[in-house]
């Protein structure tokens, strides 16, 4: 889980200090930069997971993937900054096995990272290259979580699950030295047991936490697990549409695909976990899916998945009220997205960070409400402890349409506004991310934070009117979304 997220250097990210709890929404006009705090969470993400260069391409341009990757820096006319810094505060599973298959268990799972990347010009590319400046893993101790973990939860329940074990103040990762001579440490999770592995800098291809096992630093492994778990989800209708051969990966793509092996999975796990026979175990999940989307879509009556022996392929199926049967093809786009966010939500197993852009787009107006409630249900429950039936899961979206904000709890409200800067003389633009006055971020947070009013946000949004009537009422401080009556 994400709780706080540091950003200097990283497109239009200049001083970015943003709170998370387990759902948030995120509204602004297009082109603020809502999308370029996705694009920072996934190059950390990537940046656990590739090189340096790698991860740098992995991230979205205004043309697709990065080409140039001084286009990742902060810009101010023609120029560049030379350097961006990523500092995220983090709660991370407990246990789980690194890429040996070796068993690992953090010593302490709440943690803050830290890694600061410069831009160096290689054999005169124009694009030139990147130097890992700094890194370091940290934890944060059990006594100073209340300080960290601002949003509403419970401490005896939820919180004593999720934060977890202890550790003397010693870093994980930590960096010593300047230019040629930095050296970053990977240090022994014994808390002084053992020498720390030390690397030159300068020439590192990745980053070190990257690079941690099970065996040397199980507490950086979990960390590095635990940004890897975060993703993006761009919900394709082609690749929702797709059937699965029967060795298809068990877990719904970020793009949508594999939403029939995805469901099928879920009838297996069912089977496993239970005693239940293997047509019975699977009718129970297909229920269970099927109950979840009536809720959401009128004309569902059953959902299965058809195994095709002969083909070795899965298709799922809906059918109607009427005992129609219909593929994953002729389904419209929204129920096909309802479909792939209820299979998320009934997993156990997915647990992690999902950033999710517009999820209004494709969903008629009608079906908005049921929408933002499916999400908060995929995003964990904070009044109860972190287990099977409550996995470690975090949901953040952002979203232009007034009529989305119109219905998120101020709790789980930022606002996304271009401020002018100033540095050494000279003038631009950089997002702010504003909480609504009087939440949790407000009252807890002891630093100096810019708020405004939802009222404001809904302005600034350029509501329609008919559009505040019919989705007025609706509570802006906390609690559940309210679907209004449409007749």
């Amino acid at each position: 889980m994400l709780t706080r997220l540091k950003i200097s250097g990283f497109k239009n990210l200049v001083n970015v200090d943003v709170r998370f709890g387990p759902f948030t929404c995120i509204a602004g006009v297009n082109g603020v930069g809502k999308s370029n705090l996705f694009d920072a969470i996934m190059f950390l993400s990537a940046l656990a997971d590739k090189p340096l260069l790698d991860a740098a391409k992995s991230v979205r341009d205004e043309e697709g993937r990065t080409s140039d990757i001084r286009s990742l820096f902060h810009r101010f006319g023609n120029e560049f900054d030379k350097e961006m810094s990523l500092e995220a505060e983090m709660i991370v599973p407990q246990s789980g096995i690194d890429d040996l298959g070796q068993d690992a268990e953090a010593s302490i799972t709440s943690l803050r990272y830290l890694v600061r990347i410069g831009h160096k010009i290689e054999n005169g590319q124009k694009s030139g290259g990147l130097e890992l400046l700094e890194e370091a893993l940290t934890p944060i101790s059990l006594g100073d979580a209340s300080k960290s973990f601002l949003f509403p939860h419970k401490a005896k329940t939820w919180r004593a699950s999720a934060v977890k074990g202890r550790r003397s103040g010693a870093p994980f990762i930590s960096t010593e030295g300047e230019g040629k001579e930095r050296i970053i440490k990977l240090h022994k999770d014994g808390g002084g047991g053992g020498r720390p592995r030390s690397i030159l800098a300068a020439n590192l291809p990745r980053t070190v936490l990257s690079t941690t096992n099970a065996d040397e630093s199980p507490t950086a492994l979990m960390a590095k697990r635990e940004m890897q778990s975060w993703r993006l989800l761009q919900l394709e209708p082609a690749a929702l549409r797709k059937p699965d051969d029967i060795s298809a990966p068990t877990k719904l793509g970020a793009d949508g695909s594999h939403l029939a092996a995805a469901l099928y999975h879920l009838s297996k796990m069912k089977q496993h976990d239970s005693e239940l026979a293997d047509e019975e175990a699977a009718t129970c999940v297909y229920a269970q899916v099927a109950n979840r989307l009536a809720d959401l879509i009128d004309d569902v009556k059953e959902i299965t998945v058809d195994y095709d022996e002969k083909r070795e392929s899965l298709t799922a199926m809906v059918t109607g009220r009427d005992g129609t049967p219909h593929s994953a093809r002729s389904l419209s786009d929204g129920t096909l997205r309802f479909l792939a966010l209820t299979i998320l939500e009934l997993d156990t197993e997915a647990s992690g960070l999902i950033c999710l852009e517009e999820p209004e787009n494709g969903i008629h107006p009608e079906r908005i409400p049921a929408m933002l409630n499916l999400l908060q249900d995929i995003a964990m429950d904070t009044e109860e402890p972190v287990g099977q039936d409550n996995p470690l899961r975090q949901v953040i979206i952002n979203t232009h349409s007034p009529v989305v904000v119109a219905q998120i709890p101020g709790d789980s409200l930022l606002m996304a506004e271009s401020i002018e800067m100033n540095q050494s003389g000279k003038r631009y633009r950089a997002v702010r991310f504003s909480p609504m006055a009087d939440t949790w971020r407000q009252k807890k947070d002891s630093s100096e934070i810019r708020v405004v009013s939802k009222g404001k946000v809904l302005s600034y949004l350029n509501p329609v009117t008919s559009e505040q009537q019919l989705y007025g009422n609706l509570n802006t401080t906390g609690g559940r979304i309210c679907l209004p009556s449409l007749k």
